[in-house]
């Protein structure tokens, strides 16, 4: 079994690897190749516990996600990456990067196929670890020519975009107020931890398209009603999960703005037999939530280049 910690997911992982790996899995479900189960959740009265698996026989491996999480030490992700045909463990791995990296790819194959092909200003709330991912993912799909970010706190977001402008070379902004990161944007990115909603839908251009991860709880909800109201394509990673964890859907499936019989996943898109969108002045929109096969495929990808690289170090199991 190979062990990986931390660092050494993070010296073999990259954006690139996680985009192909994450398009490749949200395929397979299209495709009824893959079986991914929603994440299911335990808790005590100081911490919970959230394991999330999937499989898929032509990816070679299948796989679960466990992390827990707790006021006192926040979160902690492992995954155990079985084979597919033997069953046996042949890596377990520190998982805390790989959700970032390909939360953030989610959203960049998103990109790929929903915002318009000429999208180059991008606007983000949040300005955490889950942001810099987003736009990670969002610049090497698009020729982005400006990153607009707000964040509650100034100093934070001074700080996401001094470094996101040297990782991502291309300009990053922090702005004073929150509907500057939506105005005139062709791609604007929800990646907070607030309960309440950060996005108005009033702040919407048309053509936009918008990313939302931040939220998968059902009491949360980072977008209001009229944001989801006019969005003409409404797209999630998996539908069986956004049941149980969309809470940006709660009140407009409430009031009658959204139904979930014009819900698409990400993968029908992808493979051609849902459209991105019908016009360029369409708003549409990508719910994520962050599904197994999308950590699995990623693993998979993991595991394969740190043995090529010799990274990690082999246990006897």
């Amino acid at each position: 079994m190979l062990l990986l910690n931390e660092d050494e997911v993070r010296q073999v992982l990259t954006m690139e690897m996680a985009l192909e790996a994450v398009e490749q899995g949200l395929r397979k479900m299209a495709l009824d190749e893959a079986h991914n189960i929603p994440r299911g959740r335990v808790q005590t009265d100081h911490a919970m516990l959230h394991v999330m698996s999937a499989a898929a026989k032509s990816l070679g491996y299948m796989g679960a996600k466990v992390y827990s999480t707790s006021r006192k030490t926040g979160a902690r992700f492992l995954l155990p990456l079985f084979d597919g045909k033997t069953g046996a463990l042949v890596c377990l791995m520190q998982a805390d990067y790989l959700g970032q990296m390909r939360t953030g790819a989610a959203s960049g194959v998103a990109t790929k196929y929903m915002a318009l092909p000429d999208a180059t200003e991008v606007g983000i709330y949040g300005s955490g670890k889950q942001a810099r991912t987003q736009v990670q993912a969002v610049c090497r799909v698009r020729r982005v020519r400006q990153v607009q970010v707000y964040s509650r706190t100034e100093e934070n977001r001074r700080t996401f975009a001094a470094e996101m402008s040297e990782l991502c070379q291309t300009e990053v902004v922090p702005v004073p107020r929150p509907e500057m990161a939506a105005e005139k944007k062709d791609i604007i990115i929800t990646a907070t931890s607030s309960r309440e909603p950060v996005l108005n839908g009033h702040w919407l251009a048309e053509g936009a398209h918008i990313n939302a991860v931040g939220s998968n709880f059902l009491g949360k909800a980072e977008l209001d009603t009229e944001a989801v109201r006019r969005c003409a394509v409404v797209v999630v990673d998996s539908k069986d999960q956004a049941r149980i964890e969309a809470g940006d859907f709660q009140q407009p499936l409430e009031d009658g703005s959204l139904r979930w019989a014009d819900v698409r996943e990400l993968g029908q898109v992808i493979v051609g037999r849902y459209p991105a969108r019908r016009h360029p002045q369409d708003v549409t929109l990508f719910k994520s939530l962050g599904i197994a096969i999308e950590d699995v495929a990623v693993a998979a990808r993991v595991y394969s280049r740190a043995q090529a690289e010799g990274v990690g170090k082999i246990l006897e199991w």
